[in-house]
């Protein structure tokens, strides 16, 4: 699963629709529709780190970063 579909996966598993996950990290709704839909060819580094590092979304961090988790750490998959 590539990064763009497990952001999706995770923002579908909190129930936040793309304007609420935006609102939620203060990022451009906008540029975050391109990510989300694969029309960038890349992730901005700005929304990795404000999904990874935002309270919420914390316990997706290793399954974002290696497709991994570790439920004894708090580490889990939104799927």
């Amino acid at each position: 699963m590539d990064l763009p579909a497990k952001l999706k996966a995770l923002r579908a598993c909190e129930g936040l629709t793309q304007n609420e996950f935006c609102q939620e990290l203060q990022i451009s709704l906008s540029t975050y529709k391109k990510q989300e839909l694969s029309l960038r060819s890349d992730i901005s580094s700005t929304v990795l780190l404000k999904v990874t590092n935002h309270p919420r979304f914390q316990k997706y961090t290793l399954w974002l970063m290696t497709g991994e988790t570790a439920p004894e750490a708090g580490q889990i998959s939104p799927l």
